[in-house]
């Protein structure tokens, strides 16, 4: 597998929602998912996507306790959200994104290989702002060996 960085415009979704206050860790957002999940379930709802997102972006003043993540979950058709999950729409954006396996290529190396390419790409005048990052599976990454091994590691990104 060739991992490369690269300027793409990434759809639009609709999705399911629950949002995360708290420090980045392992077990990140596995819980809000599950939730989406059993809800999606209960309510007859067809999911696609999985998304991570970060909401406050790399270079918030946040402390981290405070840092604001959200488990989305593409949905299909009409929904009303309950609890804590919202409907909301993620509208097409462009994005800087690398496509990886995780249990060949370290997360952390694409981490950083990304955001240090986007620093100079800011230098160099090709980017305006750099926003928040967010990774994008086919499904359940902590089942789907498939989804897993195409994790979609995405920065917003002003051209």
């Amino acid at each position: 597998m060739t991992v490369d960085f690269k300027f793409k415009r990434a759809p639009g979704y609709n999705v399911a929602a629950i949002q995360y206050v708290g420090p980045y860790g392992e077990q990140h957002l596995r819980k809000e998912f599950r939730s989406l999940v059993a809800w999606a379930k209960r309510h007859g709802i067809r999911s696609g996507k999985w998304i991570f997102r970060e909401l406050d972006g790399p270079y918030s003043r946040r402390p981290d306790n405070r840092r604001r993540w959200e488990a989305d979950l593409e949905i299909k058709g009409p929904a009303k959200g309950e609890g804590r999950i919202r409907i909301k729409k993620i509208r097409p954006e462009t994005v800087a994104s690398v496509t990886f396996n995780p249990d060949e290529v370290s997360a952390r190396l694409v981490y950083h290989g990304l955001s240090d390419w986007l620093r100079w790409r800011k230098k160099d005048g090709q980017v305006k702002r750099i926003g928040p990052s967010r990774e994008v599976y086919d499904g359940d990454p902590w089942t789907n060996a498939r989804a897993w091994a195409h994790a979609d590691v995405q920065f917003l990104v002003r051209k």
